[in-house]
């Protein structure tokens, strides 16, 4: 049976004297490739007075870009969404028969194609130990990817992080903690390592029963729980792009977008801090990075625990 969930996700910049906005690039829109069905959508933006065109990246991705033909003491941008959910199968998809099994290699004219999400950095000794212990048999692609997302999770535990950036994949593996993200990115460099396309990505993330206390906001058994979450994409052939989650050690299927998330902040003119405001739609809680978010669909939740949880594209997504 699916529900409705209404999301209100709110950001406040104030000055304390008139400033002058450069171009802003928002990018806060749901992907048109999302599978979960958005039923509305609007983008409010403070100044009032100001120019709109909406755009879409080569990804797909929508982009709103605002220019403010006046200063201002105040930038707000507000996302107000309905989207449907539903409980979907997370292994409904079909492989090609030689992606049956790892490993595998990508066409010709795919690997071209999937270039720049088969791009590995340098692998310190550290990461370089890390895939010297994933065994290299051959073993039936789901199982493989399944195994590698839930070892990670068992190998790196989870905390909530507060700094902005990623920690590199050295310094993940060296502390065995993580954010979403740093997890996130660490696998995407793992699968890449493999010779597997894989990608950033972000969206919301909803569930029913909190798996964390909220930082502010309400919390309790009667909230639900919203939040920006950061999980990995890798390129099956025949299946398309598939999520894996390594915080929750839970399989994700979905599409995306790709880019860092957020609005683009206002250039930092006043002398004072801007004080800045979230608010989400019942509970609030912010952890992601300023610097990489990116945009990804919904996805069931198989290994919940008893919660239900969903998340769809509205953020960014990096490469």
């Amino acid at each position: 049976m699916a529900i409705h969930v209404a999301l209100n996700h709110k950001t406040i910049y104030r000055y304390d004297r008139p400033v002058s906005l450069g171009p802003q690039i928002i990018r806060l829109r749901p992907a048109p490739h999302c599978r979960t069905p958005i039923l509305s959508y609007s983008l409010k933006v403070t100044p009032k007075q100001h120019f709109l065109n909406w755009q879409q990246d080569p990804q797909s991705n929508f982009q709103a870009r605002f220019v403010f033909p006046e200063k201002t003491r105040e930038f707000i941008v507000e996302v107000d969404l309905v989207a449907e959910i539903a409980a979907i199968n997370p292994f409904d998809f079909f492989l090609e028969e030689k992606a049956n099994h790892i490993p595998f290699a990508y066409d010709d004219w795919l690997q071209r194609e999937l270039r720049p999400y088969l791009e590995t950095e340098e692998p310190g000794p550290e990461l370089a130990a890390y895939l010297k212990a994933i065994p290299r048999d051959k073993t039936p692609t789901i199982d493989f990817l399944v195994a590698v997302n839930q070892q990670l999770q068992q190998d790196i535990g989870y905390v909530i992080r507060m700094e902005p950036g990623i920690q590199s994949c050295a310094e993940t593996l060296t502390k065995r903690t993580g954010s979403c993200r740093d997890s996130a990115w660490l696998l995407v460099q793992i699968l890449r390592n493999l010779g597997l396309a894989a990608r950033f990505v972000s969206g919301y993330l909803i569930q029913l029963t909190a798996d964390q206390k909220a930082l502010d906001g309400p919390s309790g058994p009667e909230s639900d729980f919203t939040d920006l979450h950061a999980w990995t994409e890798v390129f099956l052939p025949g299946a398309g792009w598939v999520g894996l989650d390594p915080p929750p050690a839970c399989w994700r299927a979905r599409g995306t977008s790709r880019w860092p998330a957020r609005p683009t902040p206002p250039p930092p003119l006043p002398s004072r801090a801007s004080s800045t405001r979230r608010r989400w739609s019942s509970a609030t809680r912010c952890r992601s990075p300023a610097s990489t978010r990116r945009r990804a669909s919904p996805s069931p939740t198989p290994r919940s625990n008893g919660r239900r949880s969903k998340r769809w594209a509205t953020g960014w997504t990096r490469i």
